[in-house]
């Protein structure tokens, strides 16, 4: 097509104001405010040009570009993204149980009821009902968190990094902080020991190797200006074969000796024996404070199955110092999440309760004949929606626990892997991202696979329909 010709096609787009004279646009005015119409029509008309642009043909199309049915699914798409939530629910079929870019651990319906319940209205977030004066927004978990763990005293603030912030800057501002060089991690987002250390004005003397560190490294590196002994959970890694480390309980020992506060920044938040439903040792709260620790730091999210939150757990007066520290009003908790979190707890009093009902813990306790069974659920209603041009095979796989939690462990599970004959798996797997809800799989040997431990049994038919739609659209491998 010439120039001339293609510029004479998009002297023909209508304008705005004459966009919005039209009595379709009349209507959507009365639903949406007149700016959020007026930017869908610009985006929309935008559109519209580079799609005139990229054509090489516009010979017999012209009319139909250009025609008021045409465009006008336009403008309604782009409303749609602008009144749309950013932050949206999906479905996980990754098989990572406690996935940090799919938000951590799903909440339990009572979580979700307390959160309602404490938002609809006003509560009683820092007003002593007993007493008829202010009180302490810290002091509705504090109780349950005792009971749970051993510990003399609680404290929740918004996420364990703050915890660990603001512990360091409380206890050992402008002082040396000793720790096991193979213990300076760096987890998600960036987020290194080291960097939280040097912000909380503490000051790091790291001890031994990264394979090896003995009780004489840190006994060695000892000196006037030692505040604390540091100890980290490593997380999402494991150094095997040639290695070496020093326990909590002979770090606390060491401590006492030496007129030391002993730490550990424990993270990922585990309150049950995991071993006895099968999995790896996962290092728990209460063998921590069992062994004396002066403090104690976790999160909410991991494998406790609750929301967002850095929980700090220990000695009574350490953590009286650490409550009155002004960094607290930077990093307390909110309502909504303490609601959460309370609620979260109180399912901890029955362990059999908790393992069955805790979303995450659920997860992670799942037997394979639940899994084949809801594996064959999602297969016979795909058989029924789907006739062709797709093979859907069920078959074992394994799921990954996820948070840095259980680095090595490995689940059994079943996953229903596709195969399109017409749609390449890329193609496929962006498909399903563009469902609604997103639903969010894995790619493994040109196959796409959707692992049944992480995906709900009420999530069943919307993955069906989100397939099936998937499906149905024409792309190109």
């Amino acid at each position: 097509m010439s120039p001339t010709l293609r510029q004479q096609v998009l002297r023909k787009i209508p304008s705005v104001d004459e966009i919005l004279s039209r009595e379709e646009i009349l209507d959507l005015l009365r639903i949406h405010p007149r700016a959020v119409v007026v930017e869908a029509i610009r985006k929309g008309l935008g559109r519209l040009r580079e799609e005139i642009l990229s054509r090489d043909n516009l010979s017999g199309s012209e009319e139909t570009l250009l025609s008021f049915e045409n465009i006008f699914p336009l403008f309604q798409k782009e409303i749609d993204s602008q009144v749309r939530p950013r932050l949206r629910r999906v479905i996980n079929a990754t098989g990572i149980v406690i996935h940090t870019n799919l938000g951590r651990a799903p909440l339990h319906p009572l979580a979700l009821k307390q959160i309602v319940e404490v938002a609809k209205a006003y509560s009683n977030l820092e007003y002593d009902l007993a007493l008829g004066e202010r009180g302490d927004r810290y002091s509705h978990a504090e109780e349950i968190l005792c009971r749970l763990s051993g510990a003399e005293s609680a404290l929740v603030v918004n996420n364990n990094a703050g915890a660990v912030l603001l512990c360091l800057n409380t206890l050992s501002e402008g002082r040396e902080v000793v720790i096991s060089r193979g213990e300076l991690v760096e987890i998600g987002g960036a987020f290194r020991i080291p960097d939280v250390m040097k912000r909380s004005g503490a000051l790091l003397k790291e001890v031994g190797t990264t394979n090896r560190t003995h009780l004489k490294d840190y006994q060695r590196a000892i000196g006037p200006q030692t505040a604390l002994l540091l100890k980290v959970h490593t997380s999402n890694f494991r150094v095997m074969g040639f290695t070496s480390e020093v326990s909590l309980a002979e770090l606390v020992q060491m401590g006492r000796e030496q007129h030391l506060l002993v730490m550990e920044d424990l993270g990922s938040g585990c309150f049950i024996d995991l071993t006895q439903y099968g999995m790896e040792k996962e290092p728990m709260v209460q063998e921590a404070i069992e062994t004396g620790v002066d403090v104690v730091t976790v999160s909410g999210d991991k494998l406790l199955g609750g929301p967002q939150a850095g929980i700090i757990l220990g000695k009574k007066d350490i953590l009286d110092s650490i409550k009155v520290n002004p960094l607290m009003r930077a990093l307390r908790i909110d309502k909504l999440t303490l609601a959460a979190l309370e609620a979260t707890l109180l399912l901890y009093l029955e362990e059999k309760r908790a393992m069955e009902e805790i979303p995450t813990l659920r997860m992670l306790g799942l037997d394979m004949r639940k899994l084949k069974r809801r594996g064959r659920r999602l297969l016979k209603h795909l058989q029924e929606k789907v006739k062709k041009g797709v093979q859907f095979t069920l078959k074992e796989d394994v799921s990954r626990v996820g948070g840095g939690s259980l680095p090595l462990q490995e689940l059994p599970t079943i996953v229903l892997s596709l195969k399109s004959s017409d749609r390449s798996v890329n193609s496929l797997e962006q498909g399903l991202r563009k469902a609604d809800p997103p639903i969010i799989s894995r790619i493994s040997k040109d196959e796409l696979i959707l692992d049944m431990r992480t995906v709900f049994d009420e999530e069943i038919p919307l993955l069906v329909s989100g397939i099936e739609k998937a499906l149905s659209q024409t792309n190109e491998k």
